[in-house]
């Protein structure tokens, strides 16, 4: 029995001042600490072995006040409803109700993009999310085109996913199969030139299977300096996992 209470897993979960606490070994820690996972809402408490997870539960426990200090920095939920604004790379688009299938039109001198669909509630949310989804994948796989071109790369696979710990992944190909890139439809809610960063550092790796000179080089020849982008998601992407939730 752990000096802290009852003996604790990787990956068990506990409730502090309202929030989940996530228990987490990583051999190569130093240190019993904890950080806010903001695309998930919870917190990681982590800990250099199994023997210290009970140590990682405590110190969660003890810092209740700075739990509910961060939990409280957090973007309220984002409810799915007609008559919303939400923007689509970068661009206003309306949430309209009607009674056919979603449908998004696009800009018009007069109109913004709108996405209008049918349903109340959940249903009206998640066909919303059908039609970002499926214009992710169109603007996404257009810009995957256009930048492993630009490295003359071999065309990956493109597939749209909605992963709450990376932005997108690139599987290597093999012969005969080509790579595969995913990407998080909600990167449809950040400006396109963020957007557009994502797709420039999944097709580096089409080259570079790492993170060394040569893959940031090829990352800022295809969009230029790529800091304000990597700044943009970390201030704002978990208000972009808060969409629909």
């Amino acid at each position: 029995m752990s000096p802290f209470g009852r003996a604790f897993a990787d990956g068990d979960r506990l409730e502090v001042a309202g929030a989940a606490v996530r228990l987490k070994i990583h051999p190569r820690a130093r240190r019993v600490s904890l950080r806010l996972d903001r695309t998930r809402r919870e917190i990681v408490a982590t800990a250099p072995s199994a023997r210290r997870l009970g140590e990682a539960a405590a110190f969660a426990r003890s810092r209740a006040d700075w739990i509910a200090a961060r939990l409280a920095e957090l973007p309220e939920p984002c409810a799915v409803a007609p008559g919303q604004i939400i923007e689509l790379f970068g661009r206003p688009c309306r949430l309209e109700a009607w009674d056919r299938p979603a449908r998004l039109l696009a800009a018009t001198e007069a109109e913004p993009a709108r996405i209008l669909t049918r349903g109340e509630g959940e249903a009206y949310a998640a066909a919303v999310v059908r039609a970002i989804r499926r214009e992710a994948l169109r603007v996404l796989s257009e810009r995957t085109a256009r930048h492993a071109a630009r490295l003359g790369a071999r065309l990956p696979s493109v597939t749209i996913m909605d992963a709450r710990s990376r932005w997108g992944s690139c599987k290597p190909g093999r012969p005969g199969t080509p790579a595969a890139i995913r990407y998080s439809w909600r990167l449809a809610l950040a400006p396109f030139e963020v957007a557009d960063y994502v797709v420039a550092h999944e097709c580096a790796h089409l080259l570079e299977l790492n993170h060394g000179p040569r893959f940031w080089a090829h990352v800022a020849d295809l969009v230029g300096d790529v800091r304000p982008h990597r700044a943009w998601l970390r201030t704002h992407g978990a208000r972009l996992h808060a969409f629909g939730r």
